[in-house]
C-alpha cells in the first residue's frame, strides 16, 4: 500500500497559528501539523484552496 503524498505547494501557506508563524517554526514534523491546521482554518472560514496555496 503506497501512502499519498504531501501537496509540494503547502509551503506556501503562511500566517500565524496558535500564535506562531508557519513558515517559521523550525521543527519539520512540528511545521506540517501547522500546516494542516492553517489549511483547515482557512477552509473553515470559507476560502478556496486555491487562495490558501496562493495559486
Amino acid at each position: 500500500m503506497r501512502l499519498p503524498e504531501l501537496n509540494p505547494d503547502r509551503k506556501m501557506i503562511t500566517g500565524k497559528i496558535c500564535g506562531i508563524r508557519v513558515e517559521e517554526i523550525e521543527e519539520p514534523l512540528m511545521q506540517e501539523i501547522r500546516y494542516l491546521d492553517k489549511l483547515v482554518d482557512e477552509l473553515a472560514r470559507g476560502k478556496t484552496l486555491e487562495k490558501i496555496l496562493r495559486k
